[in-house]
Parts: structure tokens; C-alpha cells; sequence
């Protein structure tokens, strides 16, 4: 039975394999119509199936000619074997070979459908092996299949035993399974030949398909001798067959040199692509059979059948399984005997299974193949790996063996000749997910397991394109430009993806739980089986297989838990894939590999070899020329590469990758303030970008940018490196620490360039003005970047950011030198001159503000200019404080040097004041120039007055400038608003009143003559006193300055009462000063807790105190003003007393009077004693003042009431 069914299965030619080369790309033509899908109904089973052609090289259908009854089929007709316009290209082949389809079938096709592989399709096979496992419970014939797992996409090939021992026998190749084979499985293996029959009947099917495509319908009688030659090449071609697999160490070229391209042997060789959808299972299938037109339906298929032989189930399943594969409605069988045509028959496709002889349920057939594939699903769980399926001939039972297992314990894995395609395969299919990665985020995992699994498969020294281009891609999956993502609980990085599964992943063979592979009668048969089926019964028993393993587990892609990790993995990689490229590249000069052991020098110059900012002004120079010359695409490798080539491609993006990654640790080390730390990634990062310059022969627009963000950085890091001097020794140590990874791409960034072209930017000095002059350097060579290309119109933001620290930069460098010729004035002896020296640094201060304000300026941004012309007048004050030092002290005079600066420091300030428009742009920086505005007012003001400049100009004009000055520096002087700096404004606006009325007051004693003048400044001189006393009386830490103030109202009082003439007005004028006297109190008071305060200090801190209340507190100036307060109390309390008993004897009874005097004569007394007495302390003497100025007020508030 067994030859009667094998010779109907394998009656068609539908694994013929075409012999034109046809493929997807080269023939393009359209997708055969056919029907979208149906569903049949058979048997009164219902079995779902749909058919859509994928692709199809086929010509339009012709009809099939009937042969005339008695045609004799052994004759050959004219057109056997040659090519036809109905055939097509490929017709030759189509009909006429008897060669099997290649080893590598399925990796054509998934080459071709690279979007179904790994996600949408269960199987990828040639429909003869379909139906070759499909018959399986109903054959006893051998089954042995190569399976292959990408993603959830299992890849079935036909593994020939026979083909494989005959190589091994040739070559040597293959021993080790042929050893296994002959140990466990067959122990006398010999090469079985096939009948003289089968070759008839093959040819005899030939000639009936070119019969019937013909037309004519005569035979065309070849000589016999022709046709020995055509049945003995037949046989050759056949048992040439190993031909078809290649070497395992000969792999084509162009495999490893491109991996895009398709090797010999891996071509998708079918007429037909199909994707059949067979109930729940997908697969996508190829085949050859060939589809003729005419009869009841569009579509038909041929068969040839011995009218003496009946048809057989494995015959029919087989007609049924292609017509359904094919969608190919009806079936016309023709009949013959000994090769004479006897009549022919159609059958509708529904119709096979209820043929006579042929019975079969198409319900079992269904549940055969979810069988099958839930078994292989379960088991064939690790990718990359070539799973062998097989049954023995006669046998029920069928093992799954991990044939990569087997040959690893051989020690070679690449004696397996799938190794090569599966990795190819494993890329590409990586490859078309990384196009579409951005679609769908979640692919992420799968990806990545995709292409290690690839690294595990090849060999280093062969492959180094392929494994450099998958380490990128591999680089390529962690998103370097989103730094923090992995924080995101949303993200789908951290998601378990459905589409992810992991490489890493055991299967487990359970026996118990999977309850169908595991023991058999012989041990040591299946001690290498990864699992059996016990009898191929149980593949027709419904959801006896049913998987408990996913194809793909769910598996996260890896969670980078920080900046640097994620940065560290990128970088692995890039390293990987720049040792593979530069292994690739032979070259008698090569450099010698890097010793891991030993870190690579490091060029140092000395500082003062290299110039400081002079050198860097060189180096800036020859950076912005090779910058010039890169827009001209020059190109200078060291190593030899040559332009254009896949080395040259690959290495570029790799250390393009490299500089990105070690960009963003510099940023992430710069954030934690690391700065140590962030120079040397950033110097590594420059490196790799100097290196891409030397080897790009078209630089980018997005490079340069990147290129700009890179200098922006380091010029951050320059200047938090001035800023943070103090912790210098920390930042040089992280910053000459290196890792082993660090030092091989360093060295691999060697073999192309120096990796000086950014020396200059990335030194680590110890000199600040050096640092400061780096971090500018840094961001104009950033701007000027910008300035190449388009960038600056296309990258307005980072333009605006550059400029910005450009400002910033220049203002640190003016305050820096700003600082550094006020310290020299400080150290200055007073002499005439100002030296050379402060001129300097007074001009590169003032050409950096300059420079700054510019910068600013231009993007707009009025707060940081007004802050830049807030500090250029401050340059302007300190130039103006150089000059007022020259000369004798008794001597000195308000220069016109001094005036000629305050005044352009004035400017300044109203240009900051102009530039930010209103207080509500930026309230803080508008007081913050207000205030030294008033500053700059009060200290020119104070300047003229206290060394007025009698030699050049007038007392009144002076006088009058002073005057103008101080009011205008009230104006600016907020008295009002409630902040920080409110105590300040008072006590400014206190001290401008009390110098105002001092000077009114001083006037009105120096002049003589114009009364209205006189009479003028007296009005000025007590509104002044009066405001002065007000804001100082708000000050709680002023009590001296408002006790001088009021001392002087009182003296103000008594020049006033030298000029009057009647004791009523001088009574008046006396009274009105010991109200002032009295008013003082509240200065008494906060200086004599201050003094409690001091006193209440315990002991042991004595000079701690002292040094604490020291400040608030100046004990002479206290003693001193007290001093004078007493003389002039009791002098005014003399005066009283004299006039107020005077006026008694000329008037009558006056209780007022009378009131008065006896208070004021009671407190004179006490005054008196009080200042005899030189032992008193100082708060004795003050405690005394309190209470003389309580009982004087008591006595002014009775004599008020009395008057009342």
C-alpha cells in the first residue's frame, strides 16, 4: 500500500522548484486575482479556509486542452520541455522538473514577507511539506523536517537524510548527526533508490501537462534514444541533489558583505506566494501546481490518475489540501492505461473527501494541524536554534530534536547549515521592525531579542558587517534624546509587551503537565529528544496538543533605571560594533590593539607653554578653519577606509552614536554636579564628533547642531568648574578616571584621527581667568557653528539659548576682571596716578559687558541686558573710585575724573532702567537698579559736598549740584514698598534729608545779605531736619544718627534765637527746642536696651558680646553725642530759667510761667547733680537722661493743660 499511496502523493508537481530565479523584487508582477476567501462546507463538516496570492509569477490562465480519447502519453510532444508564451518565463520548470524544492524554501519567502515573519503568521513552508505533515496519522512513509522559530512564526524546511549522509560521506561534514542517526534511529542506514516507476510515472505527467497546454492534441514522436537521455538526466539532476546545500564554512559572499542581499540557495523559488488561513492557523505557503482555466469554474487543477489503480485517502487529501491551498475550486482528473488516455472526470474540491476509496473527515485533518503546530509551538521555544521533526518510515512515533544542541556539544556550531540563514533572517526581520519602531514602541523587546539572538548565531571574524549593523540597531532602541522616559509608568518601554518574548527563556518539558512527550519503551532514545509524540494517533484527538507555552512570553524590554545605565548599554554596544568594523579593515600600519591593563596616555601642555587666552584665540582659529574645510566634504582617514564603503557607513554612525550617548551622560553628571565627571564625558563625546569630522565627507546640518550642543555644554561645564575651585582636587580625580570601555573606543576613535580638534575645550585648567575664557571660547565657537548652515533660522531655540549663555559668560569674565582692578586699588599706595594695569582690566571688563549687553541685546532679552549695564556702571563707580584716591587727603577736591565717570555710570543705570521698560517685566532687577542708581546720586552728591571742588566751581553752584543730586537720588530711593531693602531706602532717605538740612543749615550761617535767600534756606534747612527725624525715628537701629540729627535741630534753634531780640520769642524758641530735647527720648530709649542687652550677656561670652553688639552699638560715638546732649540740655534749661524769671518780675502772676520754671529749675538741678558725678556708667548716665526727659515732658503736658 505504501507504493500505491506515495506514488499518488507525489503525482503532482507542485514541489517543483522553478529554475529561473524568480523572486518578489525581480519579477513584480501583480498579485494573482483569485477569490478574497471562502469558507467550504464538507462532509457536512465545517472547515474554515482562505486562499490570497501574495504574489504570483504566472502567466494569465489558459484552458486546458482535452486530449483525444487513446492519445498515448509515452510519446513526447513537440513542446515537452521547452519554453512557451502561455507558460511564462518559468513554464520549463513549472512542468517539466522533477527536482524537490530547495533546503531553504521557507527563508525565501520569509526574505520576500519580511512584515508577516515573527508577528502575523504561524508557519512558513512549502505546501508539500504542509501536507506532508497533514498526512502524517494516515502514512507510513519517513518525515524529516528542519523547524526554526522567529518570533511566533515557526519556518518548516524539508530535512533530506539521505542528501545529508551522502554530503557527510563526501566531505566529512555532518558526522556527528550521521552517528546520532545510525545510534538512536536507523543502525543500518543505507541510501534508498528510487523505482523505475516512480521515474515513469513522473515522466509520463510531464508529457500529459504539455499535451494538455498545447492545443492541438497530437504527439509528436521523439526517438527513443532522446528520450533515455532525457529519463537518464532526470535521474542524474536527482541524485545531485546535495548540491543544493551549501557548505557549512562556505557561506556565499555576498551573505556577510551585504546583508540585504539574497544568497544562492535562499531564493523564494515558488510560482506562487499564498497566504492560507486554515481555521485559526495562518501560514503562508508556497507552490508550483499549476492552475488552468476552462469548465465550470475559472480556475482547475490537472491530475493524472492509473485507471487501474483506485484513488487512495493520502491521494485524495492531497488533491484536497492543494486545491484548497490554492483556492482552486474544481479538480479534472484524466484517466489512463499504460499510458493511453481513457476518459476524463471533473470533481468539485468539496466533493474529495467523499470519494470512493478516499474517504477522510476533513474535521480530523483540522485538528491534525492545530495539533502539529500547538506541539511545535511548545516545544521549538528557543530562537536561533534548528529543531529537527522526524519520523521513522513504518514508524508511529515522532521525536522533535534540537539539532543545535546536539552540534554545540560537537563543538562546532557551524557545521549546521541553517545557522547562516536563520541569522539573516533573525536581521532582517529586526530590520523591518526597526523602520516601523516608531509606530509602535511596544516592538521594542522583540527587537531586541531578535538581533542578539542573531550575535549568538555568526561568527565574528566572518560576519562583521552584519553583527557592527546589528550592534547599532541595537544602540538604536534606547532613546538617548528622551533622557527620564523610563520614569514615565505609561511608558511603553516598561510595559510586558505581547509582541516581546525573551531569549533567555528554558523550555519545560513537563510529562505530567504536557501529558504527551516524554518516556517511550527505549531511554536512551529519548534522552536527546526535546519531546515525542507517542503515536500519531493522538494527533487526531481534538486539543490533545493544546500549547500551555506562549510562543512569545510576555518579557519588558529592559528598564534602564537611570541616565547612565541607559547610556552604559548604548555604549557596550557601539563598542561591540566598532570592533567588528575595524576588525574587518586590513591594514599593514595598523595601530597594535589596545592593551586593556594600560590607560592611554593623555597629552598635557603646561599652561604656560600654551598661552593662556592667547593660545586658546590660535586654537579657536584653527578649529573655526577645519570647520570651514568640512563644509568642502575634505576627508582624512588614518586607517584606510575608503569612502563609501560599508565600514566607512557603519563607523560613522556608530561613533555618531557614541558621541550622543556620551553627550547625555556629560548632561546627567552635569545635573548631579559632577562636574569632574561631565568634562571627561564630554571630552570623550568632542573626541568621537572630531573623529566623525575627520572621517564625514558630507556633514550634516543636524551633526553640526549636535556639534553646537556639545560646546554648549562644555562651555556650562568650564564655568561651573571656575565657580566650584574649591572642590578642585574631587573634580580632577573623576575627571582623569576612565573605563576599560571608555579606552577601547577611545582607541578605536585613534585608528581615524588624533582626537585633538577639541583640546582646547576640554582641558581641565586650574587657572580661573582660563577657565572663564574656555567656557566663552566653548559658546562662540557654538554660535559661530550656528552660523554655517541654516541652523540659526531652524534652531531658533537652542540660537536664543547660546546667545544667552554667551551673555552670561561675558558678564562673569567683566565681574571677574571688574573684581580684580578693584582689588588692585585696594592694594594701591595713594598716588597720582592710576597704574597701567587697573586701565587694562578696566578695558577687557568693560569690552566683555560691551560684548554681553550685545548678546542680549539681540534675542531681546531686556532683564539680562539692564543687568549687564547695572554692572557696567558699577565699573564705571570703581573707575571713578580710582581716581578720587589721587592727591593729599587735606588737599582733596572732587576731581572731574570722578564726575566725568559717576555720570557714566548714571547713564548706564538709566539704560538698564530704559531697557526693562516698567517695574512689572521684573520688579526685583528694576529695585535692584533703582537702588544703585540712587546710590551712584547720593555717593557724587556726598563726594561734592564733603570735598567740594572750590577750585573750579562756586560755593552756590556747588551747592546747588549737591542739591540736585541728593533729590535725585530720593527719587530713586523707594521709601514706600515693603521688602528686603525697605530699612535701607529710610535710612538712605534719611541720611539725604539730615546732609540736605546740614548744608542749608551751614549756608544760612555763612551767608550774609539777601534775606529771601536767607529766609529760604532756614524753611529748607527744618523741613529737611523734620523729614530726616521722621525716617530715622521708623529705624529701630539708628538711635545715634536721629540723636545727632535732633542735636542739630537744636543748635539749628539756638542759631535762630541769636537773632531774635524779644524774650517772647526767644521763650518760643527755647520751647520749641526742649520739645526736640524731650522728642529724643525714643533714641534714648533703643540705645539703653541695646546697652541692657549687652550688660544681660553672660560672662564667659564677654568678648563675644562685645563683638556682636560692636556693630549696632559705637560706644565713644554714644558717649560723645551724650556728652554734648547734657551740655546742651542744660544750657537750654538755663536760658529757660533765666528768661522765665525775668518775665515773672516785670508781669503779674502767670501759673504757666510759674510751672514751668519750678519744673524746669527741678530738673536743672538733677541735671546737675547728675553730671558731677565722673563715676557714673554710661547706662546710668542715659537711665538718668530717660527720666529727665519723662519728667520735662510731664511737666510741658501739665503747663498745656493748665493753659487749657
Amino acid at each position: 500500500m505504501g507504493d500505491a499511496k506515495e506514488a499518488g502523493a507525489e503525482g503532482p508537481p507542485a514541489g517543483a522548484a522553478a529554475r529561473g530565479g524568480l523572486s518578489l523584487l525581480s519579477q513584480g508582477e501583480s498579485e494573482e486575482s483569485s477569490a478574497p476567501g471562502s469558507a467550504l462546507f464538507l462532509g457536512g463538516n465545517e472547515v474554515k479556509s482562505r486562499a490570497v496570492v501574495k504574489y504570483s509569477s504566472a502567466p494569465p490562465r489558459t484552458a486546458f486542452a482535452r486530449l483525444e480519447e487513446k492519445t498515448d502519453l509515452k510519446l513526447p510532444p513537440a513542446n515537452w520541455l521547452r519554453e512557451s508564451a502561455k507558460l511564462g518565463p518559468a513554464g520549463t520548470t513549472i512542468l517539466g522538473n522533477s527536482k524537490k524544492s530547495k533546503p531553504f524554501s521557507s527563508f525565501g519567502m520569509a526574505y520576500d514577507f519580511i512584515d508577516s515573519v515573527g508577528n502575523d503568521v504561524d508557519v512558513v513552508s512549502d505546501s508539500e511539506n504542509i501536507k506532508k505533515l497533514l498526512k502524517i496519522p494516515y502514512s507510513k512513509s519517513h518525515v524529516s523536517m528542519a523547524v526554526h522559530r522567529i518570533g511566533r512564526t515557526l519556518l518548516l524546511d524539508e530535512l533530506d537524510i539521505q542528501e545529508l549522509f551522502m554530503r557527510s560521506s563526501q566531505t566529512g561534514d555532518w558526522t556527528w548527526l550521521k552517528e546520532f542517526y545510525q545510534r538512536l534511529i536507523d543502525q543500518k542506514w543505507q541510501r534508498k533508490k528510487k523505482s523505475k516507476e516512480h521515474w515513469y510515472q513522473k515522466a509520463i505527467l510531464s508529457k500529459f501537462l504539455y499535451y494538455s497546454i498545447n492545443g492541438d492534441g497530437a504527439a509528436q514522436p521523439v526517438s527513443s534514444t532522446t528520450e533515455q537521455q532525457e529519463s537518464s538526466s532526470s535521474d542524474q539532476t536527482n541524485d545531485s541533489e546535495g548540491a543544493s546545500w551549501p557548505a557549512p564554512f562556505e557561506m556565499p559572499s555576498s551573505v556577510s558583505e551585504d546583508p540585504s542581499a539574497s544568497s544562492q540557495g535562499l531564493k523564494n523559488d515558488f510560482v506562487r506566494n499564498i497566504l492560507w488561513t486554515f481555521e485559526d492557523i495562518h501560514m503562508l505557503v508556497g507552490s508550483n501546481m499549476p492552475i488552468f482555466g476552462g469548465g465550470r469554474y475559472p480556475a482547475v487543477s490537472l491530475r493524472l490518475r492509473d485507471n487501474n489503480k483506485p484513488i487512495n485517502v493520502l491521494t485524495g487529501i492531497d488533491y484536497w489540501l492543494d486545491n484548497l491551498i490554492c483556492n482552486v475550486p474544481e479538480l479534472v482528473m484524466c484517466f489512463h492505461v499504460n499510458g493511453i488516455v481513457q476518459k476524463y472526470e471533473m470533481i468539485k474540491t468539496e466533493e474529495i473527501p467523499n470519494l470512493e476509496n478516499s474517504n477522510f473527515s476533513t474535521k480530523v485533518i483540522k485538528d491534525i494541524a492545530q495539533n502539529i503546530l500547538s506541539f511545535l509551538k511548545s516545544n521549538c521555544t528557543k530562537e536561533g536554534h534548528t529543531y529537527w521533526l522526524f519520523k521513522a518510515s513504518g514508524s508511529d512515533i515522532v521525536k522533535l530534536y534540537d539539532l543545535t544542541t546536539l552540534c554545540e556539544e560537537t563543538e562546532d556550531k557551524y557545521q549546521n547549515p541553517f545557522t547562516m540563514p536563520v541569522a539573516i533572517l533573525l536581521y532582517k526581520v529586526a530590520c523591518n521592525m526597526m523602520v516601523k519602531k516608531n509606530q509602535n514602541k511596544k516592538h521594542y523587546g522583540t527587537i531586541r531579542t531578535l538581533l542578539l539572538n542573531c550575535l549568538k548565531l555568526l561568527d565574528k571574524s566572518r560576519h562583521p558587517q552584519i553583527i557592527a549593523s546589528a550592534n547599532y540597531m541595537l544602540s538604536e532602541l534606547f532613546q538617548l534624546d528622551e533622557p527620564k522616559k523610563e520614569e514615565n509608568s505609561e511608558s511603553p518601554l516598561n510595559e510586558n509587551s505581547d509582541e516581546s518574548y525573551s531569549e533567555e527563556e528554558e523550555e519545560m518539558p513537563d510529562s505530567d503537565e504536557n501529558g504527551s512527550y516524554s518516556t517511550s519503551s527505549d531511554p536512551s532514545d529519548d534522552s536527546k529528544a526535546v519531546a515525542i509524540i507517542k503515536s500519531v494517533g493522538e494527533l487526531s484527538v481534538p486539543e490533545k496538543y493544546k500549547s500551555i507555552h506562549q510562543i512569545r512570553p510576555s518579557c519588558a524590554f529592559p528598564v534602564c533605571h537611570d541616565t547612565e545605565e541607559r547610556c552604559r548599554l548604548v555604549l557596550s554596544y557601539v563598542l561591540e560594533g566598532l570592533k567588528s568594523v575595524d576588525s574587518s579593515i586590513k591594514k599593514e600600519s595598523d595601530l597594535p590593539a589596545a592593551d586593556p591593563s594600560t590607560p592611554i596616555p593623555l597629552k598635557y601642555e603646561d599652561e604656560s607653554t600654551r598661552g593662556g587666552p592667547e593660545g586658546l584665540e590660535k586654537q579657536m582659529a584653527l578649529f573655526l578653519d577645519k570647520m570651514g574645510s568640512l563644509q568642502k566634504g575634505n576627508y582624512s582617514s588614518q586607517s584606510g577606509m575608503i569612502p563609501g564603503s560599508w565600514q566607512h557607513k557603519m563607523k560613522l554612525q556608530l561613533i555618531l552614536k557614541s558621541s550622543k550617548a556620551y553627550y547625555i551622560l556629560s548632561d546627567a553628571a552635569m545635573s548631579l554636579q559632577k562636574y569632574g565627571r561631565a568634562l571627561r564625558y564630554i571630552k570623550l563625546a568632542l573626541q568621537s564628533h572630531d573623529t566623525y569630522c575627520c572621517l564625514c565627507t558630507n556633514m550634516l546640518s543636524e551633526v553640526l547642531l549636535f556639534l553646537s550642543q556639545y560646546l554648549t555644554l562644555c562651555g556650562d561645564i568650564q564655568l561651573m568648574l571656575a565657580q566650584n575651585a574649591n572642590n578642585r582636587a574631587a573634580h580632577l580625580e573623576e575627571f582623569h578616571y576612565q573605563t576599560k570601555e571608555d579606552q577601547e573606543i577611545l582607541h578605536s576613535l585613534h585608528r581615524e584621527s588624533s582626537c585633538q580638534g577639541f583640546a582646547w575645550a576640554t582641558d581641565l585648567s586650574t587657572d580661573l581667568e582660563s577657565q572663564l575664557s574656555v567656557s566663552c571660547k566653548c559658546y562662540e565657537a557654538a554660535n559661530e557653528i550656528l552660523q554655517f548652515s541654516d541652523l540659526k533660522s531652524q534652531n531658533p531655540e537652542h540660537y536664543v539659548q547660546v546667545l544667552k549663555r554667551m551673555g552670561n559668560i561675558r558678564n562673569e569674565i567683566g565681574v571677574f576682571y571688574m573684581n580684580q582692578a578693584a582689588a588692585l586699588q585696594s592694594e594701591r599706595v595713594v598716588s597720582k596716578s592710576v597704574s597701567a594695569a587697573e586701565q587694562q582690566l578696566w578695558k577687557k571688563s568693560f569690552s566683555c559687558f560691551e560684548k554681553g549687553i550685545h548678546n542680549f541685546e539681540s534675542i531681546e532679552d531686556a532683564t539680562n541686558a539692564a543687568l549687564l549695564l547695572c554692572n557696567t556702571g558699577r565699573l564705571m563707580r570703581i573707575c571713578a573710585q580710582a581716581h578720587c584716591g589721587a592727591g593729599d587727603e587735606f588737599k582733596r577736591e572732587f576731581s572731574p575724573e570722578e564726575g566725568l565717570y559717576y555720570n557714566k555710570a548714571i547713564d548706564y543705570y538709566l539704560k538698564a532702567l530704559r531697557s526693562l521698560g516698567t517695574r512689572d517685566i521684573h520688579p526685583a532687577v528694576w529695585d535692584s537698579v533703582n537702588w544703585e542708581l540712587s546710590t551712584t546720586y547720593f555717593t557724587m552728591a556726598t563726594l561734592q559736598q564733603d570735598y567740594a571742588p572750590l577750585s573750579r566751581k562756586a560755593q552756590e553752584q556747588i551747592e546747588k549740584e549737591v542739591s540736585e543730586a541728593m533729590m535725585k537720588s530720593l527719587k530713586y530711593c523707594d521709601v514706600d514698598s515693603v521688602s528686603a531693602r525697605q530699612p535701607l531706602c529710610q535710612y538712605r532717605a534719611a541720611t539725604i534729608h539730615h546732609r540736605l538740612a546740614s548744608m542749608y543749615h551751614s549756608c544760612l550761617r555763612n551767608q550774609v545779605g539777601d534775606e529771601h535767600l536767607r529766609k529760604q534756606h532756614r524753611v529748607l534747612a527744618d523741613l529737611h531736619y523734620s523729614k530726616a527725624a521722621k525716617l530715622f525715628q521708623l529705624l529701630k537701629d539708628a538711635p545715634c544718627e536721629l540723636l545727632r540729627v535732633q542735636l542739630e535741630r537744636v543748635a539749628f534753634a539756638e542759631f535762630q534765637m541769636t537773632s531774635q531780640n524779644s524774650n517772647v520769642g526767644k521763650l518760643k524758641t527755647l520751647s520749641g527746642a526742649l520739645d526736640i530735647m524731650v522728642r529724643t527720648e525714643h533714641a534714648f530709649q533703643l540705645i539703653q536696651k541695646e546697652l541692657v542687652e549687652e550688660f544681660g550677656q553672660p560672662k564667659s561670652s564677654d568678648a563675644a558680646a562685645a563683638a556682636d553688639a560692636s556693630p549696632s552699638l559705637n560706644r565713644e560715638e554714644v558717649m560723645k553725642l551724650l556728652s554734648i546732649f547734657e551740655s546742651r540740655l542744660s544750657f537750654l534749661l538755663l536760658q529757660s530759667i533765666k528768661l522765665l524769671s525775668s518775665t515773672k518780675k516785670k508781669t503779674s502772676n502767670n501759673i504757666e510761667d510759674d510751672t514751668v520754671l519750678k519744673t524746669n529749675k527741678h530738673i536743672y538741678s538733677q541735671l546737675l547733680r547728675a553730671t558731677a558725678n565722673k563715676t557714673a556708667t554710661l547706662l546710668e548716665r542715659i537711665n538718668v537722661i530717660v527720666h529727665l526727659l519723662g519728667q520735662l515732658a510731664a511737666g510741658s503736658a501739665a503747663s498745656s493743660s493748665a493753659i487749657q
